[in-house]
């Protein structure tokens, strides 16, 4: 009897795919003790990541899996196997979409994860990005505009693990939580080359997320920069139907107060004077 259910629980945890991450949340759920923890990492079958998490070895043979970044593969495992509801999003969801070149990419790499319950060991487990962390307090609903990687119904084993794709904020709800960044953990100019390069933002999304987006200072930020670039999808975005709230907002040490959206911005983001002439 023991024989067996060992030898089930070892089943259950091949299939986990290789170089992916469980931690001892998951192990606890599905039967899985400490002390059969501790046997399979002395058996190499697992190796231990940082407190509390584990990894299933990457084998040079596992298909695409060794093409993911360590970081990605750690973020699809608390996604698909450990059911952790976090996201991917700001720059870095925008950078994947094409809309940050410009960023050096590397070692270094800043990832932005947002998420009401993130476990303490992502804090201290080594990968090659840095994990910047977010809650999810900025809409009033949490999974506003997110692009979810997987459907609920299709399960951790419906497609290989190297074709999972993670679940990040759309390009209407990452360009807020980018600006959300500002001043201190972003900057003016890259948030400008960003929206520069967002001509496809959809108007109904758009609307909703901004609807559903609980800063005045990020949207009255995001109308700033969407008048700056002007883009065809403008014309369908009607700030009078969203909640700008009132009075003048001073945002940035030395800034000059926006002439339309009433908050501080370095100088050369104020509209030129036959911008305000047209706008009026």
């Amino acid at each position: 009897m023991e024989l067996q259910k060992e030898k089930n629980l070892r089943n259950l945890l091949e299939s986990v795919p290789h170089g992916f991450f469980v931690d001892s949340k998951w192990l606890g759920s599905q039967g899985i003790s400490r002390q059969l923890a501790t046997k399979y990492l002395k058996s190499g079958w697992l190796t231990r990541e940082a407190h509390g998490l584990y990894r299933r070895p990457v084998q040079s043979s596992t298909e695409g899996a060794a093409e993911i970044p360590d970081w990605e593969l750690l973020i699809l495992s608390m996604q698909v196997l450990m059911q952790y509801k976090v996201h991917v999003g700001g720059t870095t969801a925008l950078r994947r979409r094409g809309h940050g070149h410009y960023v050096t990419m590397g070692a270094d790499e800043r990832v932005f994860l947002y998420g009401d319950k993130i476990p303490g060991w992502l804090k201290s487990v080594q990968t090659n990005a840095k994990f910047e962390l977010r809650n999810r307090k900025l809409f009033s609903k949490p999974d506003t505009s997110l692009d979810t990687g997987m459907k609920p119904n299709d399960g951790p084993h419906a497609q290989p693990p190297w074709r999972w794709s993670l679940t990040l904020s759309s390009p209407e709800r990452a360009i807020l939580e980018a600006l959300n960044e500002l001043p201190i953990h972003e900057s003016f100019h890259n948030i400008d080359m960003m929206f520069q390069g967002l001509v496809n933002l959809r108007p109904r999304r758009m609307m909703a997320t901004l609807k559903a987006c609980n800063s005045i200072q990020v949207k009255r930020l995001f109308f700033v920069f969407a008048d700056r670039h002007d883009h065809a999808w403008r014309k369908h975005i009607d700030e009078t139907s969203v909640n700008l709230g009132s009075g003048d907002r001073s945002f940035v040490k030395g800034g000059k107060l926006h002439p339309k959206f009433r908050i501080t911005v370095p100088s050369e983001f104020l509209p030129h004077p036959r911008e305000e002439q047209d706008g009026q």
